[in-house]
């Protein structure tokens, strides 16, 4: 056994190192979702958490099915199926020399290793090769056409600000608002990716053209619409566009009491996803509270995107308000944590800023606790954990948000912004900007306006770069000439 480790090395780093390298060869780096089961599988054992190896939990964490019925569906035991079809097959291939074995025994989820000696292990012989082989093959005629619509490249898609057809000045918050959840709730869906809110607004009160519009936003599908309110009644008119031939893909209009909103979201996507012929897997959890709460709610959502201190206090204060209205309604907590994170970003000086961290923590914490799967949760908590200093319970937050929602480009901006960048690692942080940039028109232009917002006037630079000075630092953005190459964006960056 010890042979098959580095001198010093600990069992645990040995099995953790060989299921790195299984998951960095072919057959596992292009299949996400096998490979999410095995990290799983291996990681929990690894911890101690056996008991966590069952179906029920799987599927939830694994696979996003939170109302997963193991005696209706099968999905669990039919991946599992193929986890151990694959891991026999690496193991007869790139793995024949490896030194550890991972094996997930049928009839449970709890992996199992092996040490063989390599000067000893069998080798199979031309006619088991050539069978193994061939029922390899005919297992891949058999899946491939799953395999291909499962592992096809996500479909670009982009929702553009909604139209509000009320046209009141000072109003036009619940059609943003709108336009956000609905991009919120398309980001969590297998199979698309969504463009930010950011790239979406850049469109607001702009004229359109189609096809102008998805180059820009580099998107095959674009949701537009327009939103009508006459008190408690809502009239909302949606389109999914094609955007090579401007081709209505699929229409709905929704005539209902506000009351009915989340009802709408979720038509919307089903309907999306339907239309696009994908699966409606995990998406996000349905929530739901009172029409005050949820106009609160949508307001706060709406101002954030402006970014002044005014503005996210008046963004804090209405998520406090909606939370007052409804304890439970978790996509408050997340929103009132993550505004509350930037906000102390801005006003270091603040005097309570020890009780308002707190408070952000708590808020973050809450969200988890009514909602363990929410990443925007886990995005907040991480936040909260940045801006005390906590930089290994940050990470741990910020990790598991990704994972949970690794298409959400705000979760790796706040990564790279409070936590990389404070810390030094200055390639990782540029790494995740150009992941959370991809959706963008120009990287260069993205990236600009994410170095920015630490390079503005009342945002301080100390917690930024930390290591350069033990004082406050001054900048303006003209300090930084941003290259167009990733080499040359860090060593701008490091020059500071």
């Amino acid at each position: 056994m010890l042979a098959a480790m580095v001198p010093g090395e600990s069992q645990a780093a040995s099995l953790r190192r060989q299921l790195e390298r299984t998951l960095a060869s072919p057959g596992f780096s292009r299949n996400e979702r096998l490979s999410r089961f095995l990290r799983f599988t291996v990681e929990r054992h690894l911890e101690g958490r056996d008991d966590e190896l069952k179906e029920s939990v799987i599927a939830i964490e694994v696979f996003g099915k939170r109302d997963y019925d193991p005696q209706q569906d099968s999905l669990v035991r039919t991946e599992a199926g193929r986890l151990r079809a694959r891991l026999a097959e690496y193991y007869l291939r790139e793995g024949a020399a490896d030194p550890v074995v991972i094996e997930l025994p049928r009839g449970g989820y709890i992996p199992v290793f092996r040490w063989p000696d390599n000067a000893k292990r069998a080798t199979p012989s031309r006619r088991a090769r050539i069978w193994i082989a061939a029922c390899l093959g005919l297992v891949a005629v058999a899946i491939s056409g799953w395999q291909y619509w499962r592992h096809a490249a996500p479909i670009p898609i982009a929702v553009l600000p909604l139209n509000d057809l009320n046209q009141e000045p000072g109003n036009d918050y619940f059609a943003d608002g709108l336009t956000d959840e609905i991009i919120r709730n398309l980001s969590t869906l297998d199979g698309l990716a969504v463009r930010s809110q950011t790239s979406s607004f850049a469109f607001k009160n702009k004229p359109r053209n189609v096809r102008e519009a998805g180059e820009q936003l580099r998107a095959d599908y674009l949701v537009e619409g327009s939103v009508l309110r006459a008190g408690q009644r809502l009239r909302i008119n949606i389109r999914l566009i094609r955007v090579r031939d401007d081709m209505p893909v699929w229409s709905g209009q929704f005539d209902r009491q506000l009351i009915d909103v989340f009802a709408i979201h979720e038509e919307i996507s089903r309907n999306i996803v339907n239309n696009l012929r994908l699966k409606l897997g995990r998406g996000r959890r349905r929530y739901e509270t009172g029409t005050k709460a949820y106009e609160a709610y949508l307001h706060a959502r709406a101002i954030t995107v402006k970014w002044g201190p005014e503005d996210l206090s008046e963004s804090v204060n209405l998520f406090q308000d909606v939370i007052a209205k409804d304890p439970s309604f978790v996509p408050a907590y997340a929103g009132l944590a993550s505004t509350q994170a930037f906000l102390s970003a801005r006003r270091e000086d603040e005097p309570d800023r020890e009780v308002q961290l707190a408070g952000m923590r708590a808020a973050a914490q809450k969200a988890i606790e009514l909602d363990p799967l929410l990443a925007e949760a886990h995005d907040a908590l991480g936040s909260a954990y940045a801006r005390e200093g906590k930089w290994d319970l940050a990470e741990k937050s910020f990790r598991r948000a990704i994972q949970l929602d690794p298409s959400n480009g705000d979760t790796r901006s706040h990564f790279a912004l409070f936590l990389l960048m404070p810390l030094g690692r200055i390639e990782e942080a540029v790494g995740q900007a150009l992941v959370a940039a991809v959706e963008i028109v120009d990287r260069g232009s993205e990236l600009q306006a994410w170095i920015d917002i630490p390079l503005q006037a009342d945002f301080p630079v100390l917690e930024f770069i930390p290591a350069r000075n033990s004082a406050t630092m001054s900048l303006s953005a003209s300090d930084i000439s941003l290259s167009t190459t990733t080499s040359g964006f860090i060593e701008a960056i490091r020059s500071i």
